[in-house]
């Protein structure tokens, strides 16, 4: 048996993607901390230097860990990501109202991904190129209950 933790996402300006996921979603702000780079390489299968910070925001239980690496050339260059390559496509969220919070993301440098719009739902990226899913508020309460 296991216990949620948390979910990591890189990010390029930390002070950026902390304001952008409070401001816009309601994350807390939880705690921060800079892990010696030696047992962050090894953890992370990385070569050091890092220079890694990881802030942990939550909203609603979910637990965000934020990650920056400062060291010159220890993050790699960003690559969109599309919804049919394997492993973890976006992060969902559940809004008052879609277009407005999506018109609201883009205030904090996100990009409203127009084509997916589907007039109750639609798809932003946020200031690192991240994917996420805004669905009303309705969408969960129609959801049969958590086990």
């Amino acid at each position: 048996m296991g216990t949620y933790n948390h979910t990591g996402q890189v990010v390029a300006d930390l002070e950026r993607a902390k304001r952008f996921y409070q401001e816009v979603f309601g994350f807390t702000f939880w705690y921060e901390i800079q892990p010696p780079d030696e047992a962050t390489a090894k953890l992370n299968c990385l070569d050091p230097p890092l220079g890694i910070t990881a802030s942990y925001l939550v909203l609603d239980g979910f637990v965000l860990e934020l990650m920056h690496y400062s060291a010159h050339g220890a993050a790699a260059p960003y690559r969109a990501r599309t919804m049919n390559e394997p492993g973890l496509t976006h992060l969902s969220i559940s809004v008052e109202d879609v277009r407005s919070a999506a018109n609201k993301a883009v205030e904090y440098g996100a990009e409203i991904i127009e084509e997916s719009d589907l007039g109750m739902a639609l798809f932003i990226r946020d200031p690192d190129g991240q994917l996420l899913e805004l669905l009303p508020e309705t969408y969960r309460a129609r959801l049969p209950p958590k086990p």
